[in-house]
């Protein structure tokens, strides 16, 4: 284990859990998924080498070998098939292949009549090493073998004696040496354009977590605040560790340095340069935190001028499950843009389309012209005019509302988290905001009915999940009665039929642990109002009453509907943060109402 400096605090030094049958064979189980789900690939009898099932193809064509330690999948195996590598030779886990197996798949594809092969090599030492011994051993018994050594890291402004690391670089390397051999291009030629094209890579790696390898602690560890920039892929230390940040200032920390002439590893991009970028997971980033990577990107990158004529994103080259990302550049010019942009059947390989990407449109309007902003979209005869009955109360009940859902937030996440996937508290702070956005743009519209549909719009859009499905069809069908009037008992008839809206469509009924139970107990006690001469403040606190009894009361029930029916109900001993969230509304708006002196 790694212990870096400054860091002061304890650490877990559990063994990481791993799926594995049995971590001394993992790697060969590894290998076996692969060739199983791609009838394509076989693997050399008595070696960990992966080739092609088609070698009789690359009769008087160069083939091309990789490899390295395993735990960067799927490199270097996934990419092996026509247009990329003939071969793939795997060590154990972050160690490099045994010289014996890499001279095993040099003789393979010599057998079956290669005319020369090229060796795709990462610059570590073992790796160079090892694939070094077998090129000599190779060209001892006649073989032709050139190797390229590939150190697109740059992480470090002084230039280190062992030179800069092999990061992900190297898979755009096996795409353009595989292409160029698929073509037939004979060896001299391959040996130039692929070192050449490695000339013109730089990667930076960004780390938010360690990883480890099978049957072992962490390699190092890093403060819940912390992340690690410079980093390598078998969790060798970095340039420096910084505290966390939004990821638009993450990238552009990471390209500042990739592109800082001061540094010796820097990789130059300067307005008008063109290039292909990956944007690699490292093992444990999840896809949306992947997607905003992609994004900053970008952005970032156009921002300089820079021409993004291709990207792709994905695991490309990983180092077990570490959170985190690399960002890879390769300038390009046409015949080598052409290159990338050659088939393959390599199954690790993406579908990118062959289309630049900067300068193209990015959305389509929903009205098939240019949208409109905010308020003007609404049509203005249907606005409160300023001081209108009305008109500051239901803003004052809107506002309240918004204001307990955002204080809320934390309180509902954390109920959430028994039985769902603790977002709740999110979800509504979400809708809250949206809808203090509209509060901001104008007035509010004229109709009771229209503002609920409104609101059913607003909530729909920016809410998100089933909660602001069920919020939107409550609101749309409660707008339904409130067409003919807004009277006491209109309004009751409006709950009761965004009740049976949110039955209908959402399944659940009242005893099911969810929103249902507060509003079907407060309709219940909102009956009243049908009756003539009550008193409209008392029904009405007695139903909120009724709602934050009902909500409570969630606590003892078994879930019949929504995530938490999947969850025992030993495990469930708080009350349901979705009824919680009803009756906090419900308050609040009697809180308006009494302060108003209805």
């Amino acid at each position: 284990m790694q212990v870096r400096s400054g860091c002061a605090f304890q650490y877990n030094m559990q063994v990481s859990k791993k799926l594995l049958n049995s971590v001394p064979n993992c790697v060969d189980d590894a290998l076996g998924g692969l060739v199983s789900c791609n009838p394509n690939v076989l693997i050399l009898q008595g070696h960990r080498v992966v080739l092609r099932r088609d070698l009789e193809q690359i009769r008087g064509r160069v083939a091309v070998l990789s490899g390295g330690g395993s735990g960067h999948e799927p490199a270097h195996a996934g990419y092996v098939g026509r247009g990329m590598l003939t071969g793939a030779i795997a060590g154990a886990v972050f160690t490099s292949p045994p010289v014996g197996s890499i001279l095993a798949a040099i003789q393979a594809v010599a057998r079956a009549g290669a005319a020369g092969v090229l060796l795709i090599v990462k610059n570590y030492t073992g790796d160079r090493l090892n694939f070094g011994l077998a090129l000599e051993q190779a060209r001892a018994q006649g073989v032709d073998v050139q190797m390229v050594v590939v150190a697109d890291d740059c992480a470090f402004a002084a230039q280190k004696k062992t030179g800069r690391r092999g990061l992900c670089g190297t898979v755009l390397i096996h795409k353009v040496a595989g292409a160029l051999a698929e073509a037939g291009r004979p060896m001299e030629e391959i040996l130039r354009k692929v070192t050449a094209a490695a000339g013109k890579i730089g990667t930076l790696g960004v780390s938010l977590s360690p990883c480890s390898v099978p049957g072992s602690i962490p390699t190092f560890h890093l403060a819940p605040d912390e992340l690690e920039l410079g980093l390598g892929i078998h969790g060798e230390a970095g340039t420096r560790r910084i505290k966390m940040l939004m990821a638009d200032e993450v990238v552009k920390i990471m390209v500042d340095h990739m592109t800082d002439l001061s540094n010796a590893s820097c990789v130059t991009l300067e307005p008008g340069t063109s290039v292909v970028l990956v944007v690699n997971n490292l093992g444990g980033l999840s896809f949306l935190e992947l997607g905003v990577v992609c994004n900053s990107a970008i952005q970032c990158l156009e921002q300089r001028g820079v021409v993004i004529e291709r990207a792709m994103a994905g695991p490309f080259m990983t180092a077990l499950e570490m959170a985190g990302v690399s960002l890879t550049v390769l300038q390009v010019e046409e015949e080598l843009l052409h290159l990338f942009d050659a088939d393959t059947a390599a199954p690790a390989w993406p579908t990118v389309a062959k289309i630049r990407v900067s300068g193209q449109t990015h959305w389509l309007s929903a009205r098939g012209g240019q949208a409109e902003d905010g308020a003007k979209n609404h049509d203005k005869e249907d606005l409160l005019r300023a001081g209108g009955p009305g008109s500051p109360t239901m803003m004052r009940i809107l506002e309240q509302v918004c204001n307990t859902l955002i204080s809320l937030e934390e309180d509902l996440n954390e109920l959430d988290r028994a039985a769902g996937d603790g977002d709740c508290g999110s979800t509504h702070t979400r809708a809250a905001q949206a809808i203090q956005e509209r509060l901001q743009e104008g007035p509010l519209p004229a109709s009771h009915a229209k503002l609920l549909s409104s609101l059913a719009s607003i909530l729909l859009e920016r809410m998100g999940g089933s909660s602001g499905a069920l919020y939107s069809l409550f609101l749309l069908a409660a707008a339904q009665p409130l067409r003919t009037g807004c009277g006491p008992a209109v309004w009751s008839a409006a709950i009761d039929a965004g009740n049976a809206a949110i039955k209908r469509y959402g399944g659940a009924e009242p005893g099911d642990r969810t929103m249902l139970d507060p509003l079907c107990a407060a309709a219940n006690e909102l009956q009243a109002l049908t009756r003539p001469g009550v008193d409209t403040l008392k029904v009405f606190t007695a139903a909120v009453e009724r709602a934050e009894a009902a909500a409570e009361s969630t606590k003892d029930m078994e879930a019949g509907a929504g995530r938490a029916s999947y969850i025992s109900s030993s495990r469930l001993t708080r009350p349901d943060p979705g009824a919680v969230a009803i009756a906090a509304i419900l308050r609040s708006i009697l809180k308006v109402v009494q302060t108003a002196g209805w």
